[in-house]
């Protein structure tokens, strides 16, 4: 279980409920090695400080078997399945990606509360060229499997900008897509949104070298702003390091509202109801 003294003080509550939609409630600070936080107290944190709703990602067979089962038992969660960019390659290399496609495909149709196909996308970060056709591959595959399910996409893009473009120009967006934990400029974003991307921020909007991060946070309208913790990672300043959690979503959200001279309330508003759109509605 993740220790006590590694958690960050609860922070204030928001003025109106906000969506937490993009979480791992299955991984440790450490990885899969590492005990996570039990999932029902992880989300009554979130919910006593006004983060009601999560969206709980799989990124592995394993996990989003996981993410599955813990929609069925918490009525709070739903559920996003998908190979994660960097889990294609090996499966590829193993002979196995076709079948853990496959197996993706029948978990995002089982039931109505996997409600996303991802994180799926492009990582040049961790993955080097001999892995891209594998990465390649299976995010077309996942494009496609959320346009024949009515899925909203969740799209994973490390250092992979423009071949993020490339591969969705070429296949045809879905209805409904997520430019999860955003990570691009102004100029980035306005090409995202001019394609009909909704737009999530995570704690990195708060990090100090993050200025163009923040300014594609001023360009990006009301109406596409989502917010998410990417937990257990990427845990906002000034607790940077620390494990992250969805109760810390209300730093992210009031450090969003000042970058963009926002009010609270209503921009928290706008968070809740942008990622019922995005994600086909409330639960």
């Amino acid at each position: 279980m993740t220790a006590a003294h590694d958690r960050p003080p609860a922070p204030e509550p928001l003025p109106h409920p906000v969506v937490d939609n993009h979480c791992h409630l299955d991984i440790g600070r450490g990885g899969r090695g590492a005990e996570p936080w039990d999932a029902r107290e992880a989300i009554d944190a979130a919910a006593a400080v006004g983060v009601r709703r999560i969206v709980q990602i799989g990124c592995d067979l394993r996990g989003a078997a996981w993410a599955l089962s813990a929609a069925r038992q918490h009525p709070e969660v739903v559920a996003g399945v998908a190979l994660h960019p960097n889990e294609a390659p090996r499966l590829d290399a193993a002979g196995g990606l076709d079948a853990a496609l496959e197996a993706i495909e029948l978990l995002a149709a089982s039931h109505e509360r996997v409600r996303a196909v991802g994180e799926t996308g492009l990582d040049n970060f961790r993955t080097g060229p001999e892995g891209k056709a594998a990465q390649v591959r299976s995010f077309a595959a996942h494009i496609d499997l959320a346009k024949r399910l009515d899925k909203t996409l969740v799209i994973h893009d490390r250092d992979a900008h423009d071949e993020v473009l490339d591969v969705l120009d070429a296949e045809g967006a879905p209805e409904r897509w997520v430019m999860h934990c955003f990570s691009g400029d102004a100029a980035f974003a306005r090409q995202c949104l001019d394609r009909g991307a909704y737009l999530s921020f995570a704690g990195t909007v708060t990090f100090k070298n993050a200025a163009p991060l923040r300014n594609a946070l001023v360009v990006t309208p009301q109406d596409r702003v989502l917010v998410e913790t990417d937990a257990p990672y990427l845990t906002p300043h000034p607790y940077r390091g620390q494990t992250n959690a969805s109760y810390l979503i209300p730093m992210t959200v009031r450090a969003m509202a000042e970058v963009r001279g926002d009010d609270l309330g209503e921009l928290c508003a706008a968070i809740d109801a942008n990622t019922e759109r995005a994600f086909g509605g409330s639960w």
